[in-house]
């Protein structure tokens, strides 16, 4: 569960008279160098959409690290470390404006962690396991109200003994309890699109259950839900869009729409084009 004094978010600062320069990554990113404050929907669904490498999950993870969650993925009560520094240090020239309430719950997940999540939840099952087979041993009491986390998370199962795909919507429709503030980068990695919509209607639940969602993806798919805010992180900087505006929704219909053009395009010999 989240700490009390964790609030739902209204919007992010760059605190930019702290920057020691512009000149260097992180804040040398354009999302970076041009932010001042970011507004973001308290009871709903915030998007970061845009190319690699435009900032949108380094600015995701500030916010997580502000808020106490792990930076790797994860949550408060639930830490763990696989590299010496596995984050940017953006998160120490960021503030968070605290919203309206309060929230109940929260959870960072991160796609490219979830291998090291299993793994983190899977050890501490063994651990509570053998602390309790010790404690029956030596005084025949028999530990009573620990669920483990394999039940919390991965639905009874090891996330690991799952695919990636089932792992990860595993670990959102059992660890995301609602009325919280949950982050997720690029959750579509692990999905296929069949389960991509599946994780919409884990994203409703959630919005509906007063939750406040912040999401950097590519999907064309999960960029469609519904009311939601969706920023375009590029080299101008960041701005909001509609979601008919979004490279990822105009990319897609293009190529579906012209696919034979797209693939000989693409196919294409550099040099054909100059034979007569």
């Amino acid at each position: 569960m989240l700490q009390a004094n964790i609030p739902f978010v209204r919007a992010l600062r760059l605190r930019r008279a702290r920057v020691p320069s512009f000149d260097h990554y992180p804040f040398s990113l354009p999302a970076v160098r041009g932010l001042h404050e970011l507004g973001l929907l308290e009871g709903g669904v915030t998007f970061f959409a845009g190319e690699n490498g435009t900032g949108k999950s380094t600015l995701l993870e500030a916010i997580a690290v502000q808020l106490g969650f792990n930076p790797e993925g994860g949550a408060v009560d639930l830490r763990f470390s696989t590299v010496e520094q596995s984050h940017s240090g953006l998160s120490d020239y960021v503030e968070l404006v605290p919203g309206r309430g309060r929230a109940a719950d929260g959870f960072f997940v991160r796609t490219e962690g979830l291998f090291n999540l299993a793994t983190e939840i899977d050890r501490q099952d063994e651990e509570m396991e053998a602390i309790a087979r010790e404690a029956k041993k030596w005084s025949g009491v028999v530990m009573k109200g620990y669920r483990p986390m394999n039940v919390r998370y991965g639905g009874g199962r090891s996330l690991h003994a799952q695919s990636h795909g089932e792992a990860m919507l595993a670990l959102l429709n059992n660890r995301l309890h609602g009325g919280g503030v949950y982050l997720m980068d690029e959750p579509e990695t692990a999905l296929s699109p069949l389960r991509q919509m599946a994780l919409l209607s884990v994203m409703h639940r959630l919005v509906r259950g007063g939750s406040q969602l912040v999401i950097a993806t590519h999907s064309p798919i999960l960029l469609a839900y519904p009311g939601a805010r969706i920023y375009r992180f590029g080299e101008e900087g960041i701005d909001e869009v509609d979601y008919e505006e979004t490279e990822a929704y105009r990319v897609t219909r293009d190529f579906l729409e012209h696919r034979e053009r797209s693939l000989r395009t693409l196919f294409s010999d550099d040099g054909a084009d100059d034979e007569d």
